[in-house]
């Protein structure tokens, strides 16, 4: 019989057993070990039955046995230890509250999903898991973020296979009071609510679950409320679901709505207003539109309103691929705003604008949600230096004039919690050599930038460590693997082969992430004898451990998912090579630690980052990695192993693939299983050994997220806040003017000569030539724009490359024919073809960058050839 109603009994705690409510509704248990600790020695059986998730713990365990530890002294010293750290943890000042500079009083963070825990499956792959690692590490450092998301009701699927090996996909239903969440309630207890208006007088509702992850709140909102009707309760019913209009809705929940939650929040809570918001990928960038719209409800007009957004966002891309970019049609989009819908009082034209992809290249016709999170940010940043360049490249067309690497995106490189990847196993290593509280330190807030210590830690540590992670992965694959079988129709007759699958004393490869076909997670099968030659060499083996989910809507993904499987199926190999269907937080936890080896080969440049191998650095596992992404960064042969590419324009992508394939045997082959298996004399593989060790050391403190969200605040929110402090309302409005001002008369503005002290076309590396230049400003003074001298290496097509621009000083006033001349010294410090050009730029002291308008002038073709601008 089915119920005809669901609803959630919860467990009345005794009362010295009341903190165990707290600490289970704090996600911070979810990788801080102690309070882990604490929840399972509450009932060891149903820690591992509840999925090892607090809430479903308390929910299930016997109420005698609640009794028995509320008379358990020594339980309850543990729980006032660990509520007390807890208190401590929310209350003291960290890394954030000793800055000298006036950082933002609070940083909005909005994300589509977020990966904290698999307890709160919110979560889809790394953006997700990006995510959360953002918002952990912002806690640990004490950093004031509030993360905004939306609440699927379905969450992610959950992948299992079918008998002949293909995927499917399951959406089982969260009911959010099972979850770690509490509703944001109004001051007479009613839910807190958001409303956007739909075409057609229709609404959308949502309440606002809190998910408290240490120090930071996470704001869910959640449309599936009795006030909504049928359709607008399923808009968060699935991560990544559903057609255009669909995704269009959440997007403009999670930017619109996202915004008007937080306010709510604030205003529940007294949290400090954000001074930065921060989007995390396009998804969220009508964020922006909603906060021009704040202001115009204050009395500002559109143009002032961009430009004060403007100053306090920051927009991070993580895809490298246009596709990769959600895109919609622009008559949809224009349905969904103006008179009658969202945003009413703000001309559709002017949201339009800001998303149309009107620039060489693009589709006039579509709305790109990264070109508006471009346009609405002052500042953005890529996720590698590598990703930093092709981003760039991507989206030069919205500053024409301009070279790739002088388009105002930056990079910070990602990082991963350490905390929540790092094996306990581990951290008791590090715990034994410089003590807990100084391991703890340097996992969280960084900043040295080698881990010295890890080079006394002795050979027969670090290879019994080694040994013991591969060791539970081994257990645990094969409970996975009998789980998967049973899913398949196998009966237990059939699975005693299982037993055997895998050895802890065989050289471990992982290989997990989703399954896009970029990533190639068939490349290892390219020559299966060769493989299998590998993986049942007598003296040498390897076991391969593979997980990964492709897209619900992807069966060029699910086809290659097969592909694999049906070959870890073959009775030669499935001993020595595994798939594992539903890769998640839980699996990865166990799966990094207990591999030696973590591959990835993607197509290069097409890995934005990537960070599964960065936690599988972290554990000691050694990274063997096309040099793309943050590997692209950081490879050193000390610690891993790059796989070449053949990524030249003209490679055929099945000859690449061939080329590719077989450099990955190679290293296999001849570098990296003798190396594993060669005992130096003290009978222990030394020189692995080592390699482990300065991964360790080396690797260790630069993959850190505290790492990378102290890079955020230095480098981006705090000159963000800065800028958001600046621009006041007759601040933006001048701002606004002026540009307005500048792109009308820029046609106006030329470099009409140069001339130099220059003599030749030779010259001494350190002297120095003096420039001469007269430009014709229009209807523009000096004070509006900037001349520079840009000079550097030219390649053989006269491009001048590493350029270096330096300011010119104007000289006097106009002349006769309203002329300006400027003068500046050019120092020729690079030996080669070395060569120089003028040009003027837009400048303003509220400007980020000089080409944040897109406008350059740059001397004319014949001018170019008389000046001879060259130099050997």
């Amino acid at each position: 019989m089915k119920a005809i109603r669901r609803l959630t009994v919860r467990p009345v705690l005794p009362d010295p057993l009341r903190p165990l409510s707290d600490l289970a509704r704090n996600l911070r248990w979810s990788w801080h070990a102690e309070t882990r600790d604490l929840f399972q020695s509450v009932d060891p059986e149903c820690w591992v039955a509840s999925g090892c998730d607090p809430v479903r713990l308390l929910g299930t365990v016997r109420p005698a046995r609640l009794t028995e530890l509320a008379e358990d002294r020594r339980f309850l010293r543990r729980l006032t230890a660990v509520a007390d750290d807890l208190d401590h943890y929310m209350t003291s000042d960290h890394w954030y509250q000793a800055q000298p500079a006036r950082l933002p009083a609070a940083v909005a963070y909005f994300s589509p999903e977020f990966g904290i825990t698999a307890a709160l499956p919110q979560y889809s792959g790394g953006l997700g898991i990006l995510a959360g690692d953002h918002l952990k590490a912002a806690s640990d450092l004490g950093v004031p973020l509030i993360g905004v998301g939306l609440l699927y009701r379905h969450g992610y699927f959950r992948q299992s296979l079918s008998r002949d090996g293909w995927q499917q996909e399951h959406y089982p239903v969260l009911d959010p009071n099972e979850l770690p969440l509490g509703l944001l309630k109004e001051a007479d207890g009613s839910p807190a609510q958001v409303h956007l208006a739909l075409p057609g007088g229709r609404e959308l509702r949502a309440r606002l679950w809190l998910a408290q992850v240490g120090r930071v709140p996470l704001l869910l909102l959640d449309s599936d409320v009795e006030e909504n009707d049928l359709g607008e309760r399923g808009v968060t019913d699935r991560l990544y679901g559903g057609g255009s209009e669909h995704r269009l809705l959440q997007e403009m929940l999670l930017g619109i709505g996202g915004v008007r939650a937080v306010r709510t929040y604030c205003r529940l809570t007294g949290h400090a207003e954000p001074e930065v918001f921060h989007t995390n990928e396009g998804h969220a960038g009508f964020l922006g539109l909603e906060r021009i719209a704040e202001l115009c409800d204050r009395g500002s007009e559109f143009d002032p309103a961009l430009e004060a957004v403007r100053a306090g966002t920051v927009f991070t891309t993580h895809t490298p691929v246009p596709a990769g970019i959600d895109r919609f049609d622009r008559e949809l989009v224009a349905r969904h705003f103006g008179p009658g819908a969202e945003l009413p009082r703000i001309d559709v034209e002017r949201i339009l604008r800001l998303g149309m992809e009107t620039y060489p290249g693009g589709e006039p016709n579509l709305f790109n949600m990264a070109v508006m999170g471009l346009r609405l940010a002052q500042r953005a940043n890529g996720v590698s230096t590598l990703h930093g360049g092709v981003s760039r490249e991507m989206f030069a067309g919205l500053w024409p004039g301009f070279d790739a690497d002088e388009v105002p995106i930056t990079s910070v490189t990602n990082g991963v919690h350490a905390p929540t990847w790092v094996a306990p196993e581990v951290f008791r290593l590090g715990a034994r050599q410089i003590g807990a509280q100084r391991t703890e330190d340097a996992l969280t807030v960084g900043g040295s930038e080698r881990w010295d210590a890890v080079g006394d830690i002795a050979d027969e540590d670090i290879w019994e460590l080694r040994r013991t992670l591969r060791e539970q992965l081994v257990t645990e694959v094969r409970e996975r693997l009998r789980a998967s079988w049973r899913q398949r129709g196998a009966g237990t007759a059939e699975l005693g082969w299982i037993d055997g699958v895998l050895d802890p004393d065989v050289l471990t490869i992982g290989f997990a992430r989703r399954v896009p076909s970029y990533k190639r997670l068939t490349l290892m099968l390219r020559d299966r004898d060769r493989l299998m030659d590998l993986l049942l060499h007598p003296e040498r083996p390897i076991q391969i451990v593979v997980a990964g989910k492709a897209h619900p809507a992807d069966d060029g993904g699910k086809r290659l998912v097969q592909e694999l499987v049906r070959f870890t199926d073959d009775p030669r190999v499935r001993h020595r090579i595994v798939f594992l269907p539903d890769y998640g937080m839980a699996m990865a936890q166990k799966l990094y630690p207990g591999c030696d080896i973590w591959l990835n080969n993607p197509l290069r440049p097409l890995e934005a980052c990537g960070t599964s191998g960065m936690k599988a650095a972290l554990n000691g596992c050694l990274n063997l990695s096309v040099l793309d992404g943050w590997w692209d960064e950081w490879f050193q042969p000390d610690f891993g192993w790059a796989i070449p590419t053949a990524d030249g324009a003209g490679t055929d992508p099945d000859r690449r693939d061939a080329i590719e394939a077989a450099a990955l045997y190679d290293l296999l082959e001849q570098r990296i299983t003798p190396r594993f298996y060669e005992r130096g004399q003290s009978g222990l593989p030394d020189r692995w050994i080592e390699m482990v060790r300065q991964t360790l050391s080396l690797l260790g403190p630069k993959v850190l997220a505290g790492r990378m969200v102290r890079e955020y605040v230095e480098r981006l929110y705090a000159p963000a806040a800065a800028a958001h402090r600046a621009m006041d309302q007759d601040a933006a409005r001048d701002l606004a003017e002026w540009k307005t001002r500048l792109r009308a008369v820029w046609h106006g503005v030329s470099v009409d000569h140069v001339e130099t002290t220059a003599a030749t076309a030779t010259a001494e590396l350190g002297s120095t030539l003096g420039l001469r230049v007269r430009v014709d400003l229009g209807e523009l003074a000096p004070d509006d724009v900037e001349v520079q001298a840009v000079s550097g290496r030219v390649d053989s097509e006269d491009r001048i490359t590493e350029a270096t621009a330096v300011p010119l000083k104007p000289v006097g006033g106009p002349d006769l024919e309203g002329r300006w001349a400027y003068e500046g010294p050019l120092a020729l410090d690079r030996t080669g073809t070395f060569g120089y050009t003028v040009r003027i730029l837009p400048a303003h002291p509220l400007l980020a960058s000089g080409a944040e308008l897109g406008l350059v002038a740059v001397p004319s073709g014949e001018l170019v050839e008389a000046a001879g601008l060259l130099m050997r």
